[in-house]
Parts: C-alpha cells; structure tokens; sequence
C-alpha cells in the first residue's frame, strides 16, 4: 500500500487568525504529526506560522504572495461593509482564485525540479465557492469539508438587512466557476459538512460526497469539569455566549431573553466584531449593566475557562452554517442550546441540550428565557445533558479522530488509482 505524501493547500492557516484559520492550522499541524505533508498556504499567514513553529517536523511550507490583489479587495469591501462580515468574506474571497492559480504554477514548477506526491488535499476555504485548479496536478485530489449553501430565514428581515444579505446571492458565481475549471468533476471526493452543503452538489457529482463536519474539537484543551453548583436564589445561573459580535450571530435575541428572567443570573458575552457597541448599548437600555460581561475577543484558553465556570452555553444564531463553539462547549461537558436552523440543527438535540424553533423574534426570545428556567428548575438533567455532550464529541467530532478518517481516505483514494 502507498503511504500518501500529502499536498495541503490550506488559504487559510495559522493559530489565532480567526475560526476558519485555525481549522487550517489544525489540518497541519495535527496531519503533520502522522504523514509527510507540504502546505500549501497564502503569505499572511506566515508570521502566525513561523511563531508556531513551521515547517513542522517532517514537513514543508510554501508560501503563495498575492497580497498586492488581496490588500485592497479586502479594505474595500470592509469600507462598503463595516457591520457584515460575511459580505466583506464574499467579495475579499476573490483573492483565492488568484492564489489557487499560482499555487498550481508552483507545485508545477517543483514537480518538474523533482518534487513528489501522491494526493492533493484542500481543507480551507470551506465554502463551495472554492474551486480549485489543483486537479491540474494529476494527482486524487480531495476538496473539504465544505460548509455552505444555507439559505438566509425569511423570520429575521431586520437581521438579514444589517447582514447585508443581499449581497449573498454572489455564492451562485461559485457553481460556475466549478464548472468552468472543473473542479468537482476531477476531484476524488468532496467532503461536505451539512445537509445544505450536500443539496447544492450537482446530482451527477453526489456519489463523490463524504459527510465530515469542517470543525473539530480539541479535547485537551476543552477539558471536562465539573458542573458548577447547581443554580439558586443565592446562586445566579450562569450562561455564556462565544463567538463573533455580528447581526445573523442573534446576541440581541439573548439579551432581550435574559432581560425576561426573575430568576438570579449572569451572562458573559465572548467576542468581538461590529455589534459589540449596540449589543453595549442594549444591555445598559435593558438594564443588564450589572448582569451581562462583555469580554471581548479572547485565546482559546481564556474561552475554555468561561465555558468551565458556565451552567449552560447559548448560541442564538438566526443563520449558522457551523458551530464550532457548539462542539467546544460540549467537549468542556456543558449543555448547549441553540435555533434549530443550519449547522445547530444537525449536532444539537434533546440528548445534549435544547434547540429552539426558529420561528421569528419573538418567539425565540420566549423560547430562550424558558429553556434557561428549565436549566433552573430540573439541574440534573441539564448536568446530564453536558456529559452527554462531552461524549459525543470523543466519539465524532475530535480532531484526533477527524484525522484518523482523513488519512483511511486517502489511503482508499491511492488504492482506487
């Protein structure tokens, strides 16, 4: 059997450079510990990965320059856009097709200077908008976990509107330029992560598809603790939220739930982004000075620690694709709760927490305030549901264990060439 000598083309890639780069840097970093691997990755990333100690033992970093394209097309989206992240990402994206065009030239280049490999693999980005002329190289080439395709909910109009949501109908450009560089239909196997993600796969190309989620968990680092006593009138419940201050990430829906509660609480909000001064100033009209935390962006370990000393974690996202902080909230043995659309509705059910019909504003708003009562009021069950999490997350969603699948598959790729 061939071992693979692996080609990472990850565009996004290095410690704290945001979610999608660490699942980049994970790819790496952890692959690198098991097979040769030669990343592939854009030069911004090259500070965070130098400081983190690349190349890694037994591999090879190349770096792809086309700062002088991506540097403007990114300040200018983040002018036209200053409160949506997602906008700003579909318009600055552009950038990778420029790289993925040089990153071929250059594998290229090497190959004919007596470079080897035997499998292409490109776990960032993880949209479908990420075509890719890798196939060029004549080697299986593996594209994924890919996360898209979510269609934006009809129930939250003021959300969608400060998400700049008309602008996301630029995915389509995607599907097009697919087919015009023909990177699914020369690619190995497409890993897709959602059920949205697997819908917008063209049908003759679904036999291709392998479900893997594209977040995963480190269990040492989000370690099991003990569940905090249990919530009382001496002792405030406690519930915290990770992640981006941004409209479609629904923290306005949180406050507006916890400002209902006659119960004692406390609220600590982890992030930053273009929200956190009105999400501020909403909690101060609300009265919640001294009842919600705003922390800020913090390091991974900073966020393991809130998640240790919380009862219960709240993602109130109206439109989430993913949820990494669901599956770090669960590996650090915390039940979780979260709408029941997108990427939430596929790892959250009533076996690790609760999800909550998305059905508009108001309603979410009530849902949420109940549920965080019933942590209240039935405590065991919530502490159980946390364990229960905490299992899951070994079972499925590891990177250990993430790693462990990807490698078998390029095994089965080398095998069927």
């Amino acid at each position: 059997m061939n071992d693979p000598k692996l080609v990472l083309s990850a565009y996004q890639c290095g410690p704290g450079l945001g979610s999608v780069s660490q699942i980049g840097w994970e790819w790496y970093s952890r692959l690198a510990r098991k097979i040769p691997v030669t990343l592939v990755t854009h030069s911004r990333n090259r500070a965070a990965l130098e400081k983190a100690g690349s190349p890694l033992l037994g591999s090879e970093t190349i770096y792809i320059d086309t700062e002088w394209f991506a540097g403007p097309l990114y300040r200018l989206a983040s002018k036209l856009f200053p409160r949506s992240e997602h906008p700003v990402f579909l318009i600055s994206s552009l950038d990778y097709y420029l790289y993925d065009w040089v990153a071929l030239r250059t594998l290229r280049r090497l190959g004919k200077n007596g470079s080897k490999w035997n499998i292409v693999h490109q776990p960032t980005p993880v949209s479908p908008l990420a075509a890719s002329r890798l196939h060029k190289l004549n080697l299986p080439l593996i594209l994924g976990p890919w996360n898209g395709g979510l269609r934006s909910p009809s129930e939250y109009p003021e959300i969608m509107r400060a998400e700049s949501a008309w602008v996301y109908p630029i995915r389509k450009l995607g599907r097009w330029l697919d087919w015009l560089i023909g990177s699914s239909k020369h690619a190995r196997l497409l890993l897709t992560a959602t059920a949205a993600t697997q819908n917008e796969i063209p049908a003759e190309f679904a036999h291709k598809c392998v479900h893997m989620l594209e977040n995963g968990v480190d269990l040492d680092l989000f370690a099991p603790t003990d569940w905090p006593s249990p919530p009382t009138s001496e002792n405030p419940l406690e519930i915290v939220y990770v992640g981006r201050l941004l409209p479609f990430k629904g923290v306005t829906l949180l406050l507006e739930a916890v400002s209902k509660l006659s119960i004692p609480y406390h609220l600590t909000v982890v992030g930053s982004g273009s929200e956190e001064v009105p999400l501020q100033t909403q909690a101060k009209t609300l009265n919640l000075q001294d009842k919600v935390l705003f922390t800020g962006a913090l390091p991974l370990a900073s966020v393991a620690k809130y998640m240790a000393s919380a009862h219960v974690f709240c993602l109130p996202s109206v439109r989430e694709s993913g949820g990494a902080v669901l599956l770090e909230a669960m590996a650090a043995a915390r039940p979780v709760i979260a709408l029941a659309y997108g990427g939430p509705a596929e790892i959250v059910d009533d076996e690790i927490g609760r999800l909550i019909p998305s059905a508009g504003r108001e309603q979410v708003v009530h849902a949420i305030a109940e549920t965080l009562m019933d942590v209240v009021a039935n405590p065991e069950l919530w502490r159980q549901r946390g364990l229960a999490g905490r299992q899951r997350v070994e079972q499925r969603y590891a990177w250990s264990v993430k790693i462990d699948n990807a490698i078998a598959l390029y095994h089965q790729c080398l095998e069927q060439s």
